[in-house]
């Protein structure tokens, strides 16, 4: 018992436990805990957008070559999309398989027409020219400072290490800083992550005091199909990935263990994101591919945000009783391809 206790997926799964009962006996109570998930997840976010802009410099400078970064980066995109693509198409056939809407017989009547539309104008602005051009920040800083975006972090982390780079000896200063730099934001969020239990706590505790066990059950279907298709995508996309590669995906799962329950009790992907690095290393991963690769698979390879956008929009249909056609569904793999990209940034987008 005494290693158990050790570790810290045991107290992050103790803690979602805790809020879930208490949020379960005392709706009220747990209503009140929602600050403690907001601001595990508020410190969390405070230091992300320092961090990869640290690790993706130092992974371009240790890389050295600017073609090797190149080469890694363009593997790495090539890999994202396809795998996400899976993703897409299990989330659909899953989707169409289960018919986890039918027999809602929703009425479109009952929608509160001034939300709908809402969402619908802000939709038509939404362009693929502008979400490219919102990847450059107006400064350098609002990429830090302004809508948390992890894409502009991205971008500005990849100018700064190419131009470090090609400085060569007059660049090392800089690297020297950011280096140090990037020691201390590791060590503070070490610190924060040891707060992972009561945030994680926190939130469960909001999540059922406020919703109701009840309230889950009319989505169940929906939640079912889910993970399950988040099952088959891990076991059999990422499963064959993994032995074609030489390593069993189950003893990887078991590895980072502590990083998936504290992104299931915070809903938020971003929570993990350090500490996973950081056990890379540990495999022995190389430090300037981790450094590129994570942190852009965090706002490129977003697989279970990809399965969930598609599942839901094709159970809002089945609710409705909207037949939508296999153009359709495809032009909905486009759209949820596109949209997903930086969703990592928003708590509960995977």
């Amino acid at each position: 018992m005494k290693g158990l206790t050790s570790h810290l997926y045991f107290w992050v799964l103790l803690g979602i436990v805790a809020g879930g009962t208490l949020g379960y006996l005392e709706p009220e109570t747990g209503v009140a805990l929602k600050p403690l998930g907001d601001g595990f997840i508020s410190l969390i976010k405070m230091l992300i957008s320092p961090i990869i802009f640290c690790t993706v410099v130092l992974g371009i400078a240790g890389a050295g070559d600017m073609k090797k970064v190149g080469r890694v980066g363009g593997k790495a995109l090539i890999y994202f999309e396809v795998v996400s693509t899976f993703a897409l198409v299990i989330g659909v056939v899953v989707a169409n398989v289960l018919q986890p809407g039918s027999g809602f017989n929703a009425d479109p009547a009952s929608l509160d027409a001034n939300a709908v539309a809402d969402y619908a104008k802000r939709a038509t602005t939404q362009t693929t020219t502008g979400f490219f051009l919102r990847i450059i920040p107006a400064t350098f800083l609002d990429a830090f400072t302004g809508s948390g975006d992890l894409l502009q972090v991205l971008f500005v982390a990849v100018l700064f290490g190419y131009a470090m780079t090609h400085m060569g000896a007059r660049g090392e200063p800089v690297h020297k800083f950011i280096e140090a730099a990037s020691h201390i934001f590791f060590a503070m969020m070490n610190a924060l992550m040891k707060l992972a239990p009561i945030g994680a706590g926190g939130a469960m505790a909001f999540t059922i005091g406020r919703y109701g066990v009840d309230s889950l059950r009319p989505l169940a279907m929906l939640m079912a199909s889910f993970y399950l298709t988040c099952l088959l995508f891990v076991l059999i996309v990422l499963g064959s990935i993994a032995a074609y590669t030489g390593f069993s995906i189950i003893r990887f799962i078991i590895y980072i263990r502590d990083e998936l329950l504290t992104v299931l009790g915070t809903s938020s992907s971003e929570s993990a994101l350090v500490p996973l690095m950081q056990k890379l290393e540990r495999l022995g991963c190389s430090r300037s591919v981790v450094g590129l690769v994570v942190p852009s698979g965090y706002s490129f390879n977003l697989d279970g945000t990809n399965i969930y956008l598609t599942m839901a929009a094709l159970f809002v249909a089945q609710a409705l009783n909207i037949e939508l056609t296999i153009v359709q569904q495809l032009t909905l793999l486009g759209v949820a391809m596109l949209t997903s990209k930086g969703a990592s940034g928003v708590t509960g987008a995977e």
